[in-house]
């Protein structure tokens, strides 16, 4: 019997006593082997080669499948049910040589769009003592560095064109890199499937997260220094999935906490009820609308416009997105207990003139706010509804009794964000008189005629699709004391809505229209936001 038969033997009779199946490793395509499944160092110091990975089930190349220590720290460092296959111990040294040899040119050509004089940007605060830790570009190993340098080249990218978030999937046999660029997602990368877990693993350190722990969700936060004045910060959200961890990045704009009312996009009417209700000294604004329209924006600026010397301010948010100096911001930390009815309490009692609210989630909260905005202060805040008439009914199905609703509620917004037309490629568009008064136009505007303009989905040099930035689209709602015997009466949002209309506050659909009509933006586009 020759050598190599009697290895075969050997090992087939080992595997008959483990239980486990056997594989002739020469038969197997090591390119397409769930290496980044399992740290490396970690697998070689156990000897082991990820080989597949299906679902929650990783199948792991040993030559020892009674190795118990190592299975067991592989499922702790992966999160997953590990089950080894047995292999020759040669022909599974070998192959770790060969991953091992293949690694840093491989990497450099599977980045795809990886720019090898992409700079490596300096981290700030608590990412800066993470990343101390970590082995630094110049030191790492070679096989990390283009990692490195591809995920910085990406939020680098992601700077410049203007996306308000970065989103990494891995999939079964793929993975995509997406951004959001004025509200749409569109795929910029796609990354080997291999690579997605160190892509993730990379974030992470960044973000100061725990690289070890994949199956909850984690968040953290990376600011990187661009130059000497200007730096970009990431909100991190990781997720677990059925094929690995979604890292998902909001970038935070500091430059839009100073943004002006007069820049929001308000008709003259709604700007001057927005400024009128933020003199008052009591009362509640609301600011309503789904995630991502700009609230946040919209309460930011006028905090910015009563942010004086003269006014003690106090913000609770979930997170603190954008830092604004003068103004105490408080960040919720549910894990101690600190939320948003703790912190508006605390805050009672330091002698407020203005507190605002992230977003008012549950009846304590709201009782908290209202309380406030009926004693002496004036109370900004957000909700999740359609429109501002939903609002007021929102408050109340939360339990708020319709009394304190009609007394403290000053000022509803319900908003979205439209995409601007490019002035440059923009082009004329004609639409039938009836087409125009079924989406909303009133038919004696429309009886002259009206010059409207259409996105050129082909763009040009200075947009994307015909569109550049975003405009708001606005409903401003003051509560009038007509509205407020409507909530007395404990009205439902239909007749909050014909009242609001009566007085001639104009509805989100009409406001998107007036847009249209000064070619702003385009009719398909009002249509989308606001259907």
């Amino acid at each position: 019997m020759s050598v190599r038969n009697a290895t075969a033997s050997e090992t087939l009779a080992k595997a008959r006593d483990f239980g486990v199946p056997v594989l002739d490793l020469g038969a197997f395509d090591l390119a397409a082997s769930a290496s980044a499944a399992v740290d490396q160092a970690l697998a070689g110091k156990h000897g082991v080669l990820p080989l597949v990975r299906r679902g929650r089930r990783l199948h792991v190349a040993m030559a020892d499948p009674g190795d118990v220590r190592a299975l067991d720290e592989i499922k702790f460092q992966t999160g997953l049910d590990v089950e080894p296959v047995l292999v020759e111990a040669e022909a599974l040294a070998a192959a770790i040589d060969r991953l091992r040899d293949r690694g840093p040119p491989d990497l450099l050509e599977d980045l795809e769009g990886l720019d090898p004089d992409v700079p490596v940007l300096e981290l700030e605060s608590v990412e800066a003592e993470r990343e101390a830790h970590e082995p630094s570009v110049a030191g790492a190993d070679m096989d990390e560095a283009p990692v490195v340098r591809f995920v910085h080249g990406l939020l680098l990218e992601a700077v410049r064109t203007g996306a308000s978030d970065v989103h990494l999937e891995p999939y079964e046999r793929s993975c995509r890199v997406r951004f959001r660029t004025d509200g749409i997602l569109r795929e910029v990368r796609r990354p080997p499937r291999n690579l997605a877990a160190r892509l993730a693993a990379r974030l992470k350190v960044m973000a100061g997260l725990d690289i070890a722990e994949r199956r909850v969700p984690q968040d953290g936060r990376i600011r990187l220094r661009l130059g000497e004045s200007r730096a970009a910060d990431f909100r991190v959200n990781t997720l677990p999935t059925l094929f690995g961890e979604k890292v998902v990045l909001r970038i935070l704009d500091a430059s839009s906490a100073r943004i002006g009312i007069d820049e929001l996009g308000f008709e003259p009417e709604q700007e001057a009820r927005y400024r009128a209700a933020l003199r008052r000294p009591q009362g509640m604004v609301l600011v309503t609308g789904p995630t991502g329209s700009g609230k946040t924006v919209t309460l930011y600026a006028g905090l910015q416009l009563l942010n004086e010397p003269g006014r003690n301010i106090a913000t609770v948010e979930d997170p603190v997105e954008m830092h604004l100096e003068g103004i105490n911001q408080v960040h919720v930390n549910h894990r101690v207990g600190l939320d948003f009815a703790v912190a508006m309490r605390a805050f009672l009692r330091q002698d407020p003139d203005v507190l605002m609210v992230g977003e008012v989630r549950d009846l304590e909260t709201a009782e908290v706010a209202v309380k406030a905005a009926q004693t002496g202060h004036l109370v900004l805040s957000t909700l999740h509804t359609n429109s501002a008439a939903e609002t007021l009914t929102r408050l109340r199905n939360m339990g708020v009794a319709a009394f304190n609703v009609a007394t403290s509620v000053s000022l509803v917004i319900a908003q979205r964000l439209a995409r601007r037309l490019c002035a440059r490629c923009r082009r004329p568009t004609e639409v039938p008189e009836e087409t125009l008064v079924r989406m909303g136009f009133p038919r004696s505007d429309v009886s002259g005629g009206l010059r409207l303009f259409e996105a050129d989905a082909a763009g040009c040099g200075e947009c994307r699709g015909g569109y550049r930035g975003r405009v708001g689209i606005y409903e401003v709602m003051e509560l009038t004391a007509e509205l407020a015997r409507v909530v007395m009466d404990e009205g439902d949002s239909l007749r909050l809505a014909a009242e609001a209309r009566r007085q001639g506050f104009e509805d989100l659909r009409r406001s998107g229209l007036r847009k249209v009509v000064t070619g702003v933006t385009s009719l398909a586009e009002i249509d989308r936001i606001t259907g």
